[in-house]
Parts: C-alpha cells; structure tokens; sequence
C-alpha cells in the first residue's frame, strides 16, 4: 500500500470516529480509538484530549489509563505517565502492563531496585509478557546481577524468540556471562529480525572473540 493511499485510509478512519464521537458523545469506545488513532498519526494533543474524555466518562477504564501514560510517557512527562498507571492498578491491581510501564519509568529515573521490583511483578502476573521480561533483563545488568539478567533473558526467548530486542537483551546477557560464542549468535539474530544493535556492543564482542 502507497503511503497516500495508506494517509487517505487513517484519514477516513479518522473522520468515521470523529463523526461516531460527535453522535454517540459518551461512548468510551469511541473516544479511545479516536484518540488512539490521533496518536498513531502524531495528533498528540489530540489523542490525550480523546483518552482524557474517554477517562470523564468511564474513569474505571484500564486501557484508556495505560495507553494515556504511553502518550505522556513518550512525551517524557514522567509524573504524568506515573500517575495515569498508577491510577490504572488502583482499578485493577493485578494489571501486569502498568506494572511494566513503572518499571520503565523507574529505570528511566534511575532507580533500579524499584525498575526490578516492578518488572517482577508484571512477569508474575502476566509470564507472557515479553516485554517485561526484556526490560528486567536490562534493569538486573545495570544492577550487575548477571546470572538473573541472564535466566530474565532466557525467558523472554522462551515467550518469543522473534523479538528483536529479545534477542539482543539476551546476547548482552551473555557476554556478561562470558559465552561470546552464543552471545554473537544471538546478537546476529537480532541483526536479522531488524533490530539496530548497538555498535559498540558489536565491537567488544568481536575484540572478545579475536
């Protein structure tokens, strides 16, 4: 599909939920995909105005909460995204993706032992999760725990081995683990699935294996 043709399509999406909105005024549903639409064409402003009226209607709603602490998080306000997920595991607090969603904001902040804890839970309550598991895995390297940043990675593999960063997760892992061997397989199947590791990373492995 032709990006115009692909433009003119979220366009009639568009306008189709705005009309849905205009009709049906407090439907949550139609407020959030509008909004979420908004957001998968860079209408910011407009999509947290959509979730945030979605929200007036139904403040019980978990998606709407944690796909609004996405937006603020990409945004990089913190307190907000914070706020909006935990708000979401006030509704429901066995809500694996919020618990995953404050470990990331936690590791951003830099406080690992919070990042971990939180990660933790989201993979107990959720052990699907892959990107939970992903991202504990970065969080045990940084607090130098290596052995779970290397059984975290694992996991992840286990859930789905086609994940980019799954695979590359797992090879940092191991190269802190030592195995430089299996961390270049793992590193080239990441290169593979199209993910962009880090040359750096490539280089010290490659100095690693002469």
């Amino acid at each position: 599909m032709s990006d115009s043709r692909e433009q003119e399509d979220i366009g009639k999406v568009i306008t189709e939920l705005e009309g849905k909105c205009a009709e049906f005024p407090e439907s949550v549903v139609a407020h959030h995909q509008l909004g979420m639409v908004y957001r998968q064409v860079g209408r910011v402003d407009d999509a947290i105005r959509e979730l945030k009226r979605s929200l007036e209607i139904d403040p019980l709603a978990v998606e709407n909460l944690i796909n609004l602490g996405a937006i603020y998080f990409d945004r990089g306000e913190w307190d907000l995204a914070q706020q909006a997920n935990e708000e979401a595991l006030k509704v429901d607090s066995a809500t694996a993706q919020a618990h995953a969603n404050l470990g990331l904001i936690y590791q951003h902040r830099g406080d690992v032992e919070k990042a971990i804890a939180s990660y933790t839970e989201a993979t107990n309550l959720d052990p699907e999760l892959v990107t939970a598991w992903i991202n504990l895995t970065s969080a045990f390297i940084v607090a130098g725990e290596n052995e779970k940043a290397l059984e975290a990675a694992r996991k992840g593999i286990a859930v789905d081995e086609t994940f980019p960063m799954a695979q590359n997760n797992l090879a940092v892992a191991l190269y802190y683990m030592h195995n430089y061997e299996e961390a270049k397989a793992h590193s080239d199947k990441a290169t593979e699935l199209g993910y962009t590791v880090d040359p750096r990373f490539v280089e010290a492995l490659s100095n690693e294996l002469g």
